[in-house]
């Protein structure tokens, strides 16, 4: 059957991204319930919606590199010493703070769940439809800092200065110099009360020195970011080390 008549190809040809099989479903539907024009321009409409709702989640999803996350219920409240749950399930929940363009700071020693929190706040926005994309730092600093010319660095800068929320993972592990500093506080200027950047981190904002040394921007840089910022201490011992206490049989210690 050609295209000329055959409906199913006739829709896909002017760009109906709905499957073969959705659409030879809806005709078959339409012809037994007898619909009419304006029923079934309007089942189609939204079995088309559908399809392209879930290719653009697909998209985002895959463009977010927010990778594998365990599932947020199996974070264990009860583990930190510390931590405000209202705060992160208001900021998961509502997502204001990226309509408003406010950071987030999700801060605590190494193994405490500050990834896994930052990335279910990503998954979060790409449900609503926010366009996010996700880093370690290092490698995000790495990526600019290998582009050979000014134009590809600009270039390289836009791509994380575009989407509704940048997650910028373990500001913390590796030093950085004056010119990785520099270009994070060009990042976060240009996103700056418009768009909203999480960072996680094991340091508290007076210890950022320790990772960008005596860079000059440094205070700027510190000030743009905290301006409009929500943090979530996290005061916990390792999960991991816990785990690795657990199989061996070990119970872990008790927190005081």
């Amino acid at each position: 059957m050609t295209t000329q008549n055959d409906p199913v190809e006739a829709l896909r040809s002017i760009g109906l991204r709905a499957s073969p099989e959705t659409l030879r479903a809806l005709l078959t539907h339409a012809t037994k319930s007898k619909l009419s024009v304006a029923a079934f321009c309007l089942e189609l409409s939204g079995a088309e919606k559908r399809e392209r709702d879930t290719r653009n989640h697909a998209a985002r999803t895959k463009a977010a590199t927010l990778g594998a996350v365990k599932a947020l219920d199996r974070f264990d409240w009860s583990h930190p010493r510390s931590i405000d749950r209202d705060l992160f399930e208001d900021l998961h929940a509502t997502l204001r703070f990226i309509e408003a363009g406010e950071n987030v700071l999700l801060r605590g020693q190494a193994g405490v769940g500050k990834t896994m929190l930052a990335k279910h706040l990503g998954f979060a926005a790409i449900a609503k439809g926010h366009t996010v994309k996700y880093s370690t730092l290092p490698a995000a600093i790495a990526d600019l800092m290998k582009r050979e010319s000014i134009p590809a660095v600009e270039r390289c800068l836009r791509r994380y200065a575009q989407p509704d929320l940048l997650i910028l993972d373990e500001l913390g592990y590796v030093p950085c110099d004056s010119d990785a500093a520099d270009l994070l506080f060009r990042l976060v200027s240009t996103r700056h009360e418009s768009k909203s950047v999480v960072i996680t981190t094991n340091l508290a904002y007076k210890q950022w020195t320790t990772v960008f040394g005596d860079a000059p921007c440094l205070s700027a840089l510190v000030d743009r970011f905290a301006q409009h910022c929500h943090v979530l201490d996290i005061d916990a011992d390792s999960w991991r080390d816990r785990e690795r206490l657990e199989k061996r049989g070990k119970p872990p210690k008790k927190r005081r």
